[in-house]
């Protein structure tokens, strides 16, 4: 979510009626493309902050558990049944009017950022209930559900945090679960916190780790390399998390910090599988203009490939296909596919829609497959160029991608391309990597 908007304020939205969107075949099924086939679709139409008296529920982030998807959304989050991609399903809903709406999943526990302090006014704050319980004015932080039930989501605990939660990185810990919270802008730190599976109303900050910058996105790759890269400011701090490099998961241990030339708002960092290569994404515009014309500076739509070990510069890519002047685009948010035959990665890029990049050689990266929709009118009384819109994240899972999409919903694509006999995953939390391939090999 652009750093840039953080700051203003969100009036409460008051949802009277729970009704659940019907799956339907349209939202993606025109859009021009390449190598990518459109599946399922759930239908949810919004404009992020409700200009014009749309749909406020903006979708965000997505994460997964077996054959659920949990989506993130300004007010809450979907539960959706994704056993058939060619027919998706919402099962459950849970609201809570924190914006951001941010989410990370183990088993029957959803973690949600509460980005923006409760009670403030505006098209981009934030109310005060969560799980239908009052929120005090003022606060901010993360909330967590029990979802057993999935028809009905419950709010079993919360932490509340200095800066809030923009957005958030889970690692499970023996009996426990780590989060790695992070507020991004004018927050100089990630914020520490522990989970125990047993209890989690006895959730509590651990610790804040101390940064000069601030930490947008904080991407995790475990197994054998236990490294994290987090992304914020002018570039990138990587950390090891125990293991011969030292530090632990409760306590990691800063490494280096990477400086990016021409970048102010680090975004996204992901590693590819053997944890050698770090992608690096950032968000020029704040996510809400125009920031990928054919008059924009190249590494304003490029992902950076950087060696893990030495903070070099192995090479770069450019988004081929520029947008239009009302069309918001960042190269936004994004995971790799779980293969040792290539380096794939999946990206969703809002207005730019979902791109697949080879970076198997990071200095010859080229493009795989693509949607690029048209661009959206821009709604009446946005004080931005555009329908601040598009794919927020496309994340491959299980053989398909799944594009959440701030104002169509949930959009589901098959890959017609060769994906490298991937590893088959029980759960996916965007920013987190739960192995690595060197263990293997």
């Amino acid at each position: 979510m652009p750093q840039a908007v953080r700051v203003l304020a969100l009036a409460a939205f008051v949802i009277g009626v729970l009704t659940f969107p019907l799956a339907a075949a349209g939202g993606h099924d025109t859009d021009p493309r390449e190598n990518l086939a459109p599946l399922g679709h759930i239908e949810e139409a919004a404009v992020l902050g409700g200009f014009g008296g749309a749909n406020p529920d903006i979708n965000t982030d997505i994460a997964f558990w077996k054959k659920w998807a949990i989506q993130g959304n300004w007010d809450g989050f979907s539960i959706r049944d994704i056993s058939n991609p060619n027919d998706p399903k919402t099962v459950g809903r849970a609201f809570c009017d924190g914006n951001q709406g941010d989410v990370v999943v183990w088993n029957n526990l959803v973690v949600r950022s509460w980005n923006t302090a409760a009670g403030s006014p505006g098209p981009f704050g934030a109310g005060l209930t969560c799980g239908g319980k009052p929120v005090p004015a003022g606060w901010e932080g993360v909330h967590i559900f029990n979802i057993r039930d999935k028809s009905n989501p419950k709010l079993v605990g919360s932490v509340q945090l200095q800066c809030g939660s923009h957005t958030a990185t889970l690692v499970k810990d023996k009996n426990r679960l780590i989060v790695y919270s992070n507020a991004a802008g004018g927050c100089n730190f990630i914020d520490v916190i522990e989970i125990p599976l047993g209890k989690p109303h006895l959730a509590r900050l651990l610790r804040t780790e101390p940064l000069e910058h601030p930490c947008h996105d904080m991407g995790v790759i475990l197994g054998k390399v236990m490294k994290a890269a987090c992304a914020g400011g002018d570039g990138f701090d990587v950390f090891s998390l125990g293991g011969p490099g030292g530090g632990s998961l409760e306590d990691p241990l800063h490494l280096y910090r990477q400086h990016v030339p021409t970048v102010t708002i680090g975004h996204s960092a992901a590693f590819s599988w053997d944890g050698e290569i770090i992608i690096f994404g950032h968000e020029p515009g704040g996510g809400v203009m125009a920031g990928c014309e054919e008059t924009d500076p190249p590494l304003d739509r490029s992902f950076f490939f950087y060696e893990t070990d030495t903070g070099n510069l192995l090479g770069t890519w450019m988004l081929p296909r520029a947008q239009g002047p009302t069309e918001n685009c960042t190269l936004h948010n994004y995971n790799v596919i779980p293969t040792k035959k290539r380096n794939l990665l999946v990206s969703g890029n809002y207005q730019a829609g979902t791109w697949v990049v080879d970076f198997t050689d990071p200095a010859a990266a080229f493009t795989v497959a693509w949607s690029d929709p048209p661009a959206k009118p821009v709604p009446p009384g946005t004080p931005f160029c555009c329908d601040v819109t598009g794919a927020w994240s496309t994340y491959w899972y299980n053989g398909e991608l799944y594009e959440s999409n701030i104002g169509e919903g949930l959009n589901i694509w098959k890959p017609l391309f060769d994906q490298g006999k991937p590893r088959r995953l029980g759960w996916l939390n965007p920013q987190t990597q739960d192995f690595s391939f060197k263990e293997r090999s």
